[in-house]
């Protein structure tokens, strides 16, 4: 259950004044020392489009560029992840996507065999999470699948990236009320409290934040007040992420890596520093620095 527009307003008086009103030095925004800080990108893609425009090593070099230390791929299909991460095994964290061949966002639910394919890559590659897969709609005969799924990736102690609405998110969880989840776009189009009473609801969901940094930067210099209060309530919980789904997204990628560490710039460095890296490195066991950029 959620906690209700009520209590999320009693709860936002308290949290948004560490934004609005800071009243230590510890709670003054980050502002431009931001780009001091790694970036680790929890929502990257490379998909076989790219792979011509965008060889292995022009995506490292724009992670360096970008200050992005490291990144968490998946891609359509798996051979560009590895591709990624063999060509720098320390830069990239590996995850399966599920689509290859015949399977993609709408159908890849319904391909046979594809629990087989599944446990083939996760025993072949040392993936550390299975998605970003597509949710569109939720389907009961889909359960079967989704069960051995969870049961892959809790043999693993890995996540499943999971993007869909918040009541697909609810259904895995009925499904198993341990296995590990990262919502991917902090639910896209959900709205801010729906995101927040979903959060709320599950303690240990994690959530990337990309394509949803104008929803969170709002006008001016301040975050939008709604987007405010889940960054602050979450903050243990919440990483960002470029999205790079097309190849327009990796002609943007500086943008977008830009458009991040402003929203971030608003927030106190503690808060900032979570988001940006420090998140990452308790989740996938890394550590993450500066140091890493221009290496492999």
């Amino acid at each position: 259950m959620g906690i209700g527009h009520f209590g999320r307003t009693a709860v936002a008086a308290g949290l948004l004044a560490v934004l609005l009103v800071p009243s230590r030095a510890d709670d003054q925004p980050i502002g431009d020392a931001v780009h001091s800080l790694p970036l680790f990108d929890a929502h990257m893609h490379y998909k076989e489009p790219a792979w011509e425009q965008y060889p292995v090593e022009s995506v490292i070099e724009l992670m360096d560029r970008n200050g992005v230390a490291m990144a968490l791929v998946s891609s359509t299909p798996d051979e560009g992840t590895i591709m990624l991460w063999e060509h720098a095994p320390t830069r990239i964290v590996p995850e399966l996507r599920p689509y290859h061949g015949a399977a993609g966002s709408g159908n890849w639910t319904k391909i046979a065999g594809m629990d087989a394919y599944l446990e083939g890559r996760l025993n072949d590659y040392p993936h550390e999470g299975i998605g970003e897969f597509h949710i569109h709609r939720m389907d009961t005969a889909d359960e079967p699948l989704f069960r051995k799924i969870i049961g892959m990736a809790k043999a693993r102690d890995i996540y499943l990236h999971v993007h869909s609405g918040a009541d697909p998110v609810r259904w895995l969880y009925s499904l198993d009320s341990e296995v590990k989840i990262i919502w991917a776009h902090a639910g896209l189009s959900t709205p801010a409290a729906e995101v927040y009473d979903l959060m709320a609801e599950f303690p240990h969901l994690l959530a990337d934040t990309s394509l949803r940094e104008w929803d969170i930067a709002g006008p001016g210099d301040a975050l939008a007040p709604e987007w405010a209060e889940i960054v602050i309530a979450f903050q243990d919980r919440l990483m960002i992420g470029s999205d790079t789904w097309v190849n327009g997204q990796w002609d943007n990628y500086s943008d977008i890596m830009a458009s991040n560490r402003a929203w971030l710039a608003n927030l106190p460095r503690e808060v900032a520093e979570k988001i940006a890296y420090k998140n990452a490195e308790r989740l996938f066991g890394r550590e993450i620095t500066m140091d890493q950029i221009g290496k492999r």
